[in-house]
């Protein structure tokens, strides 16, 4: 049976789509580069209270056709709502049987652990390449900690790693392959060959040195920018209030 996987959607707050550009700059061996990608998105808002996370639950049962979803995600932190009561109502769907597993994404350290102490964490997803390392400081040790799995998206720099040699794809993702046996990248792609070039990547075996020449390329000091323009939440501004500040 194939694993669905599923998550809150944030709800939107703009008629109309609006253009956004994001930037972020790397250096590689061959020099300086700089890669600047623009999204037509909605302004959304992130909603984690108790209602809404049934509701949405609920029409995702609804649009899958299922009567449970293995993993369901709380893909964004509503800041305005403690974590302990979104955590809350996703452990009644768990109770209930709608839902197998909790995960969350963008959520700091500390948002873990207060979430994890209600019911515990299945995964979670962030953003981890060879040129996305932050949350090597603190996130990915409190997982580790706490027995989560990790599940790292944009393991190719959002494309970045992609768009030069075919071994360019295989390396950073296997690259992430190596972090260990807790982690699960998952790359998009749209097309078949760059699919057999992922799949690929799992036949790389990396040694420690060449793990450390591929960090070394793609150092902390050669990537500048933000991973997102402003207003996305991301596990930097995800803290919430303390549960006593709660009134339903």
């Amino acid at each position: 049976m194939p694993v669905l996987l599923s998550s809150t959607p944030p709800t939107s707050t703009a008629p109309k789509p609006t253009k956004s550009f994001s930037a972020r700059g790397g250096a590689g061996e061959s020099g300086a580069g700089y890669q600047i990608w623009g999204q037509t998105r909605w302004f959304v808002e992130v909603k984690g209270d108790p209602a809404y996370v049934r509701a949405a639950c609920e029409g995702s049962l609804q649009r899958l056709d299922v009567d449970c979803i293995d993993l369901y995600y709380q893909h964004r932190i509503d800041t305005r709502v403690p974590i302990e009561i979104t955590m809350g109502e996703l452990k009644k769907l768990v109770e209930e049987g709608k839902i197998k597993y909790v995960g969350l994404s963008e959520a700091s350290a500390s948002t873990i652990r207060r979430a994890h102490v209600v019911h515990p964490i299945t995964a979670i997803q962030l953003e981890w390449s060879l040129w996305s390392r932050d949350v090597e400081q603190e996130i990915i040790p409190t997982c580790r900690e706490l027995g989560i799995g990790i599940v790292a998206y944009s393991p190719l720099g959002r494309g970045f790693f992609s768009s030069g040699f075919e071994y360019d794809r295989e390396l950073s993702l296997a690259w992430v392959h190596h972090q260990g046996n807790d982690v699960v990248p998952i790359p998009g792609t749209t097309k078949i060959q760059n699919l057999e070039q992922n799949i690929g990547a799992l036949s790389v075996k990396l040694t420690p040195e060449d793990m450390a020449e591929l960090e070394s390329i793609a150092s902390a000091s050669s990537v500048k920018g933000d991973r997102y323009n402003a207003g996305l939440v991301t596990y930097l501004d995800s803290e919430t209030p303390p549960l006593s500040s709660w009134k339903a």
